[in-house]
């Protein structure tokens, strides 16, 4: 179900986001909504807090790992070998 926002502006405003719509060949109600989309990601919904615990508790946990050169190696080679199949 779709709902219908209302948002004032000033006309100065409303002419420049109407540009921006047509630059990129957008209605104005498309760009509007793919910039609340855009707006809403950039936002998080997470406690930086909590975040950071999450980040402590997985350093207290011991894993193997080769040293950086060797990871950076694997990962170059990975690249120059293609898509996998």
């Amino acid at each position: 179900m779709s709902t219908r926002l209302q948002v004032v502006v000033q006309e100065a405003e409303l002419r420049e986001i109407r540009r921006a719509a047509r630059r990129q060949g957008m209605t104005l109600s498309e760009w509007v909504r793919r910039s609340l989309h855009e707006a809403r990601r950039a936002v998080s919904t997470r406690d930086p807090e909590q975040k950071l615990a999450v980040l402590r508790a997985a350093l207290e946990h011991a894993a193997p790992a080769p040293d950086i050169e060797q990871m950076l190696a694997e990962i170059e080679s990975g690249y120059l070998s293609g898509p996998s199949a």
